[in-house]
């Protein structure tokens, strides 16, 4: 993990048009977080892609992640709603497996806000916030959508999705762990005992993209996230995530971006 000296609070919600002001990468590059969060999107639809499977969302759609899950999402227009951080603590019982719900019940669609809205309420209190309160109320979440989810849904997340689908979450798995260490495809997918080709098809099958595009989504996310949050040097932004040099790192981000870091960190 590199250390960004930012120390996220365990709990927080963000509303989605805050996070989409800081510029489409912030949406739609693959991303993890070190905490669980719960996307609840109440107007809109796009595309969602996690674990490297992509499908569409809409409003009233709740999806709850668990730590270190790969995602990213774009949007068809304007969207609304929040995503929920909350503390990578396990005593929780959040979800561990990667979930969406579609709410077309009304009742539920109520009942997920009133959720929202409690934690919220207790966020409101500032100072004076107690987190044994924040705790009952995420447990209490957690037990919701996993009844709304209904009692198989983890056997259904087994059995469902063809090959390529498995194939994809596997590869964002590696990915996910390993991105900060300069590897390329070729190296993802003898890990996964096949050929880069056959790992590039199932990625695009699955997402739409091929693994490269991925590779470098994940890497260059981050590095947009240390050049804008940090005042890490471009040169320790390009060894923490594994270019040979600064000047190759400098290259490539200007490749993706259209700019350097150094004037993509003056925008900030």
């Amino acid at each position: 993990m590199i250390e960004t000296g930012i120390t996220p609070p365990p709990y927080r919600i963000t509303p989605l048009q805050q996070i989409a002001k800081g510029g489409r990468w912030r949406t739609e590059a693959m991303r993890a977080y070190s905490q669980p969060v719960l996307y609840w999107f109440t107007r809109g639809q796009g595309r969602l892609t996690v674990q490297g499977v992509t499908h569409g969302y809409g409003a009233h759609n709740a999806v709850m992640l668990p730590a270190g899950t790969m995602h990213g999402f774009d949007t068809l227009g304007q969207v609304a709603g929040v995503v929920i951080f909350f503390p990578n603590d396990p005593e929780l019982n959040l979800p561990d497996e990667p979930m969406h719900l579609r709410l077309r019940d009304g009742q539920a669609q109520a009942e997920m806000s009133h959720q929202v809205e409690n934690i919220q309420r207790e966020l409101d209190l500032g100072p004076d916030a107690s987190e044994r309160a924040l705790n009952h109320h995420a447990g209490l979440l957690g037990v919701w959508l996993e009844r709304q989810a209904g009692p198989d849904w983890r056997d259904a997340l087994e059995t469902g999705g063809g090959a390529s689908q498995r194939l994809a979450a596997a590869f964002t798995s590696l990915l996910e762990r390993d991105f900060r260490n300069g590897r390329n495809v070729a190296d993802y997918a003898a890990q996964l005992g096949i050929t880069p080709t056959h790992l590039s098809r199932a990625c695009k099958a699955a997402s739409g993209r091929p693994a490269s595009a991925l590779v470098q989504d994940r890497v260059h996310y981050e590095a947009r996230k240390l050049l804008r949050e940090t005042r890490m040097p471009v040169k320790d932004v390009a060894q923490a995530l594994g270019f040979r040099s600064a000047a190759y790192f400098t290259r490539a981000f200007q490749q993706k971006t259209g700019m350097t870091p150094s004037a993509f960190r003056r925008g900030a």
